[in-house]
């Protein structure tokens, strides 16, 4: 009785009839649940809760029989006594026929949820994996961002996917090592509770770095219970997680806190010496008018040692095993602190805010070496890249809904603000990590982003248009303390992109959408202020034509067909520390992704992307895109709760592809298999698993890369190569309470 009072409090500026009713859905904890799915019984009109749990439902009476679902609860049926109802749901067994495709441009977030709940995560891999088509590699020891690859992209560390954590920014603008770097490793993944992502430069929402795509990550608000683990491995591997719960279950409030150890040497001759402690703590309420607020903290540091990338021909001579090195005292640190606030206000049944606040320190440190002794054949080529950064930022969105008869048309308009200031970024010439032979590069960037847009969903009847824009105003200043003289060289730059989606929604079973849209990637504040700002916001223009479709209960089908046009590409320059142009691209390709469900614990998912990539103004048989994948597939069979056991196998297989502009140079495919299998026992979960479970000999990441080695007395281009993890084997122990 107090809950419905509450929410009639709640909902006093609401406008009842006999013919609507206000309401909202929750869990047992009071939390709001999104993208339930509200059916009437009667009419057979519908409606999905939104990010604060509530829903509208018109033409629907007292006594009508409503029948409720969402992902991961029990499907309830609740009859209707007043205008203003407050429904609970009681968790359940993930089953595929409860899904119910989403009238909305991020449908296709129901593939990751799915996903999290039939094969959780317990490592930063893993939850980028989650993705569809988006492929990793590591190529720096363990502590480095991960390469990513998603639609015929090498999007190096980030340049092209726009990478969030609870609206706080990962991708790092004029980063030391390269523009974009995304570094998701302060993130421990069984605290992950969401992945929204979208391929594609249609989100007006989405900014700098969405031009294959975004992907962002929402942390749990609560814990639905506490827990150890321990995991040991062979290559001196350990890890340890603590999840604990602080308030117990409390109603409306939780907190808790999160902590991980890892440390490794990894399968290389020369140890990694790798470790990494992460913990976050995280407060969040709901308050009296429905409105929610949460707090959080995190920090993270990693240290380790790296082998590099090594080039084939000393492999293939036999001077060193594929897991040797040239120089073995690659490696680095890097920390990050974080303080987000995020409050979701609620004005009214169709009004609600969504902001956070968010501060960030970061601090990098990386010493490698690409080329050897290509330009210092005494010393050697190792560089030291640094920085210290300080991010601060304020994200702001008002969701209005407006109902005009038949037509409902739904207003976001954000507003935000992103600055980074570095300190001594710098790019130096070392010898052995502690003696710096040369400054290169040293300075100070201060690099603002504003931006402002406004997204419109327009439904009538099974069609949505869904029409944006989006402003960005972008300030770019460094000061370059290799001068003798003071002068801060700034430019600025302002760029609009403009979106325009259809989504037809034949029932809650089929989904057509055409998507399309204008996006861009920064350029780095260095190259901005050396080419005085010319060419700094490159355009990207794309379009996706495709369906989602349930043609059975426990069978989801995603296809697409796409098409991206890039004004400018970005190639990382290692030794020189800076990005620079290239011309104009093109891509298209097609997506094809299936959900299914054997039975009620085994679950089967396939994933194959194809493209077609080439650079427009090269010459036929000279327009490859280096590293641009052709085609990739992962797949995979996992299992539930059958007698207390689950786990599961999978694959992931990228084909061959050019690694550099003629194809006359070649980076290897690979076909690598991983499996785990665990045991639950009252409040302990015993598990195993195995990476590349038929040790297959691979290559995590390849560059074509002109090296000299001591002895050579001219440069030789050639794959080098980051080895592939072997056969590795992890035990783990978990104790929940």
């Amino acid at each position: 009785m107090n809950k419905i009072l509450a929410l009639l409090l709640i909902l006093t500026n609401c406008i009842c009839n006999a013919q609507n009713i206000k309401g909202k859905i929750i869990d047992h904890y009071g939390h709001p649940i999104e993208n339930a799915y509200i059916l009437n019984t009667i009419t057979n009109n519908h409606a999905h809760s939104n990010e604060l749990g509530i829903f509208c439902m018109d033409k629907t009476t007292t006594n009508t029989l409503l029948r409720i679902s969402a992902l991961g609860f029990k499907k309830t049926e609740f009859t209707v006594s007043d205008s203003v109802i407050l429904i609970t749901l009681e968790p359940a067994t993930f089953q595929l026929s409860e899904v119910v495709i989403q009238p909305t441009l991020s449908a296709m977030n129901v593939i990751t949820q799915i996903d999290l709940e039939t094969s959780p995560v317990n490592s930063t891999q893993e939850i980028l994996r989650k993705v569809p088509g988006l492929f990793i590699g590591q190529h720096a020891g363990g502590g480095k961002a991960e390469q990513m690859f998603l639609r015929g992209f090498d999007v190096d560390h980030g340049t092209d996917v726009a990478l969030s954590v609870d609206g706080m920014p990962v991708n790092m603008v004029s980063h030391a090592h390269g523009q974009g770097y995304s570094d998701l490793h302060f993130v421990i993944p069984e605290t992950v509770d969401k992945i929204d992502f979208g391929k594609g430069t249609y989100y007006t929402n989405k900014g700098d770095f969405n031009t294959a795509g975004y992907v962002d990550f929402k942390t749990k608000d609560k814990l639905e219970k506490s827990t150890i683990g321990v995991e040991v491995g062979q290559f001196d591997t350990f890890r340890t997680i603590g999840l604990f719960d602080l308030l117990g279950n409390q109603k409306k409030q939780s907190a808790y806190l999160a902590t991980e150890y890892i440390m490794t040497n990894g399968p290389f001759d020369s140890p990694q010496n790798f470790n990494r402690i992460n913990i976050l703590g995280k407060y969040s309420t709901i308050l009296d008018d429905n409105s929610s607020i949460s707090v959080s903290g995190s920090h993270f540091t990693s240290n380790w040692d790296a082998s590099g990338q090594i080039p084939q021909r000393l492999v293939d001579t036999g001077t060193i095993s594929r897991f040797g090195a040239v120089d073995d005292t690659e490696g680095g640190t890097t920390s990050r602190s974080n303080f987000n606030v995020m409050m979701n206000k609620h004005i009214d049944e169709d009004t609600f805010l969504k902001t956070n606040a968010f501060y960030s320190n970061y601090q990098f440190e990386l010493y490698s070496n690409f080329t050897f002794f290509f330009e210092d054949p005494i010393n050697g080529d190792q560089i030291k890249q640094k920085e210290n950064r300080n991010i601060y930022g304020i994200n702001a969105e008002l969701n209005n809904k407006h109902h005009y008869g038949a037509t409902d048309v739904l207003y976001q308009l954000g507003v935000g603000v992103r600055n980074d200031q570095t300190t001594d970024t710098e790019l130096s010439h070392t010898i052995n990590r502690n003696t710096t032979l040369e400054q290169i590069k040293l300075g100070d960037i201060n690099q603002s982003n504003l931006f402002t847009y406004l997204n419109t969903e327009i439904t009538l009847g099974k069609l949505t248009i869904n029409p944006g824009l989006r402003l960005d105003y972008f300030k770019f200043n460094y000061q370059d303390k290799l001068q003798i003289a003071y002068k801060t060289q700034t430019e600025d730059k302002v760029k609009i992109s403009p979106k325009l989606n259809f989504i037809y929604s034949e029932n809650a079973n089929l989904q057509f959408f055409i998507k399309s849209g204008m996006g861009f990637h920064s350029n780095d504040t260095r190259v901005v202020v050396a080419n005085n700002g010319e060419k700094i916001l490159p355009t990207a223009i794309g379009t996706d034509i495709g369906t989602i479709w349930k043609p059975f209960p426990r069978l989801i089908v995603n296809s697409a067909l796409w098409y991206l046009y890039l004004q400018q590409e970005f190639v990382y320059v290692g030794d020189a520390g800076i990005v620079e142009p290239s011309g104009k691209t093109k891509r298209m390709g097609i997506d094809l992704g299936l959900r299914y469900q054997l039975n009620d614990f085994l679950f089967f998912d396939f994933d194959g992307n194809y493209t077609h990539a080439r650079s427009i103004e090269e010459a036929k048989g000279e327009d490859y895109i280096p590293l641009a994948p052709a085609f990739t597939n992962t797949a995979g069979i996992s299992l539930q709760n059958w007698k207390n056991f689950s786990g599961g196998i999978r694959y992931r297989y990228m084909d061959d592809r050019p690694a550099n502009e003629d194809k006359s140079i070649v980076a290897k495919g690979y076909f690598v298999a991983d499996c785990n299998l665990n045991y639950t026992y009252k409040k302990l979960i015993f598990g195993i698993s195995v990476q590349n479970l038929f040790n297959t000999q691979w290559n995590e990441t390849q560059f074509a890369t002109e090296s000299r080695l001591q002895n050579e007395s001219t440069p030789v281009e050639e794959i080098h190569f980051t080895p592939g993890t072997p056969f590795f084997l992890k035990g783990m122990i978990t104790y929940n309470f």
